[in-house]
């Protein structure tokens, strides 16, 4: 029999991210720890696009983090290895559940690895740490008196591990030519499910998760998604059922107390984000400062049942999540069956870590899909690192023009400090464009940080881009190749130009080293910038330019990495593509 819960606390409100990128944010300010996550991947198949770009998008934030000097940040990833649907995969397979997922956490441990994700903690929800959390989590939610057993019925989708009301349903013919229903997010059919479960009074968490979202406008980002999450609240907020007879699941961990019972999978999953951190003895160092990377397909798991159940147990929910839309592949939703799944180690092989590093964070817009093909990811990786980001550098560090191979002098004489970029007519020889470049670069790292406060990666790499075609211009409009260094004055002026070349190139090699870390470290290597000099807290640019000493100045560069990145030939497909995914990891 269901008991009335306690008093629900009110959630505490945060403080609302200011969106300036000075720390002041919930979560950045200097020493603070913070969990960044992924979802747990589950392990009935193999990893695709979608997987890697959740990885990528955490990964990045966290290396960000970790160049400001935030404070001390993890990144936990894994396996959700429960569930109905892995019991009928590993069937399918001929093969245990255990097997299978033993094999396919290793596929996805490889993917992440050779994508260059530095997660520092991988859980699988068949290890004993987690079940001793899911246990206690249970155990929890039985003494705030939210469970109660009940016979329950509904039409229940095995893909998406979960019941589905009438709204979410449609009706459709099978292969077979028979009419049934299937899910309208993902087009899986559904069954009429009867069975006596333990229930979650999730009615009872409407005002206290209204309340959450009210005090915490920024604690679901988008916005659009949010909103998705203000609306589900207007709607009927049904208990959910939290468990599943034994006689139908047997993989997955029985119920406290109850051995005819199996935990639903998603509660069992969602418990992850506390057993990486030692849940229930010392979660408390880490939690709720949590920021969990989603797809939109998986944000009601998250935005409702899980802070609804965290609330029950006496928990805070998470501090933030950061949601995303998915991939297409050629404007049609990835699906086994018209085989255009695109498989991260095939893309790795292709275009190179970075390569498809810069595409999935350049071209991924959280708020809305984004569409995939081979010839996108060639020709922009070709524009933007190979050309513009590559030539740029290739040009400015040329023996023929920087003979000495040395971090040019800057002369102020040659570019005078003015006030604004209409005063830039009169001494020296810079233009107003110039001025215009320096501006810009100069406010980019404070708008780059804004932008991954903001789970904008994507428009931070839009302005370093455009900094970048600005440079190029720079470089191209004053010709130093023209210049003779055997004149006094063309010296100075080759020399400046060279300078602010450099100089915008160290900037935008610290900016990128989130999202393309090897390309990034050869580019800072080749400029003579080490190790503690690429911080992002300390990042200054021009120093010249505002009568202060630069540490680059005369500096001998390093030495000649060669090509920064290679130009992509015409993407193949097929056997050669697949060929192309087998290279060893060290080689990546």
């Amino acid at each position: 029999m269901w008991r009335p819960p306690r008093r629900l606390p009110r959630p505490p409100r945060r403080a609302a991210a200011t969106g300036t990128g000075t720390g002041t944010e919930t979560g950045t300010g200097p020493g603070r720890r913070l969990l960044l996550s992924t979802p747990i991947f589950y392990a009935n198949g193999p990893p695709h696009i979608g997987h890697l770009y959740s990885a990528l998008l955490a990964d990045a934030l966290l290396r960000h983090r970790r160049l400001r000097a935030a404070g001390p940040a993890r990144l936990c990833t894994g396996t959700d290895e429960h569930g109905l649907k892995i019991q009928q995969a590993a069937a399918a397979a001929g093969t245990s559940p255990a097997e299978l997922c033993e094999r396919v956490s290793g596929l996805f441990r490889r993917a992440l690895a050779q994508a260059g994700v530095a997660y520092t903690d991988f859980i699988r929800t068949s290890e004993p740490r987690h079940q001793r959390a899911v246990r206690h989590f249970w155990g929890a939610l039985g003494d705030a008196g939210v469970l109660y057993k009940g016979s329950y019925e509904g039409w229940y989708c095995t893909p998406e591990e979960s019941f589905l009301p009438e709204s979410q349903l449609a009706e459709r013919t099978d292969g077979q030519g028979r009419r049934c229903k299937v899910s309208l997010e993902s087009g899986h059919e559904v069954h009429w499910t009867k069975e006596e479960n333990y229930m979650f009074r999730l009615s009872a968490f409407r005002d206290p998760l209204q309340n959450w979202l009210r005090d915490n406008p920024r604690a679901i980002v988008p916005d659009p998604f949010y909103q998705w999450v203000l609306r589900w609240l207007d709607e009927d907020l049904p208990d959910l059922s939290v468990s599943r007879e034994r006689s139908r699941l047997q993989w997955g961990i029985p119920v406290p107390g109850d051995p005819s019972q199996t935990i639903y999978v998603w509660v069992d999953a969602l418990v992850n984000y506390l057993s990486v951190l030692g849940y229930p003895e010392s979660h408390g160092a880490w939690w709720p400062a949590a920021r969990h990377v989603v797809g939109k397909d998986i944000l009601k798991f998250h935005a409702l049942y899980w802070p609804a159940l965290l609330l029950a147990a006496g928990l805070e929910p998470p501090e933030r999540i950061l949601v995303h839309s998915h991939w297409t592949v050629r404007g049609q939703k990835m699906s086994k069956s018209l085989g255009n799944v695109v498989e991260p180690g095939v893309c790795v092989g292709r275009f190179g870590v970075d390569g498809f590093r810069y595409f999935l964070l350049r071209q991924g817009v959280p708020e809305r899909d984004c569409d995939y093909y081979d010839e996108k990811v060639a020709k922009l990786v070709n524009s933007e690192l190979a050309d513009a980001l590559g030539g740029l550098l290739n040009r400015s560090t040329a023996p023929s023009i920087n003979p000495s191979n040395t971090y040019p002098r800057f002369s102020e004489p040659c570019f005078p400090k003015v006030l604004g970029c209409r005063e830039a007519k009169g001494a020296g020889r810079a233009c107003a464009e110039d001025y215009e470049l320096v501006a810009a670069v100069a406010a980019l790292p404070a708008r780059v940080d804004a932008y991954f406060q903001g789970f904008q990666i994507y428009k931070a790499l839009e302005c370093i881009a455009q900094c970048v075609r600005q440079t190029n211009g720079f470089f191209q409009r004053h010709r130093p190749w023209k210049l003779d260094r055997r004149e006094a004055g063309e010296r100075l002026w080759l020399d400046t130009i060279l300078h602010v070349t450099l100089e915008c190139l160290r900037v935008y090699g610290t900016l990128l080293q989130p999202v393309v870390p090897h390309t990034a470290d050869r580019l800072l290597s080749r400029l003579a910038v080490g190790p503690g000099e690429r911080g992002l807290s300390g990042l200054t640019f021009l120093a010249r330019y505002d009568g202060k000493p630069c540490p680059f100045e005369g500096r001998q560069l390093g030495p000649d990495t060669g090509i920064l990145f290679h130009r992509l030939g015409k993407p193949e497909t097929g056997k050669k593509r697949k060929q192309e995914a087998q290279v060893p990891d060290k080689q990546l």
